[in-house]
């Protein structure tokens, strides 16, 4: 086993605490805009061309959110009007995330756990099945949600 030298774990420490910190700090930025929204008026963006359900978590991906299933399986079913909502939650300010859709998106899908992404992809799924359209669905989800 190798020996580090002073500086070495002095500076490997410092580069250690420095990530930890940021991660901290992203993460706390996260938790605060997703339980106090982020109350943005900024714009919806319009659907991507193409757009599929392809990357929103599976069943399998949510075993240990199985009340979840069911939302998510909503959200795969209406690529297009969920890639046409802007998130609410304060999620849309953050790197990799475009629309609501990307809240359901991948194995640590940010809508596992936050009651905004939740909220308004039931109320956008109730009203696409009831034939309104997106930009009746958007005004809906600003009411309620800004």
């Amino acid at each position: 086993m190798q020996q580090l030298s002073r500086r070495a774990f002095i500076a490997t420490g410092l580069g250690a605490f420095a990530t930890l910190l940021a991660s901290s700090v992203v993460a706390r930025a996260h938790s605060h805009a997703c339980a106090h929204g982020s109350r943005t008026h900024e714009p919806h963006p319009e659907p991507r061309a193409g757009i599929t359900g392809a990357k929103v978590a599976t069943g399998e991906q949510l075993a240990d959110v199985a009340a979840l299933i069911p939302l998510f399986d909503s959200v795969r079913a209406m690529p297009e009007i969920a890639d046409g909502i802007r998130c609410h939650c304060g999620c849309a300010d953050l790197p990799g995330y475009r629309s609501l859709l990307s809240c359901y998106e991948g194995d640590d899908a940010m809508a596992r756990e936050c009651k905004t992404c939740q909220g308004q992809a039931r109320l956008a799924a109730r009203l696409h099945k009831s034939g309104k359209s997106l930009d009746e669905i958007r005004a809906a989800i600003d009411a309620k949600f800004t």
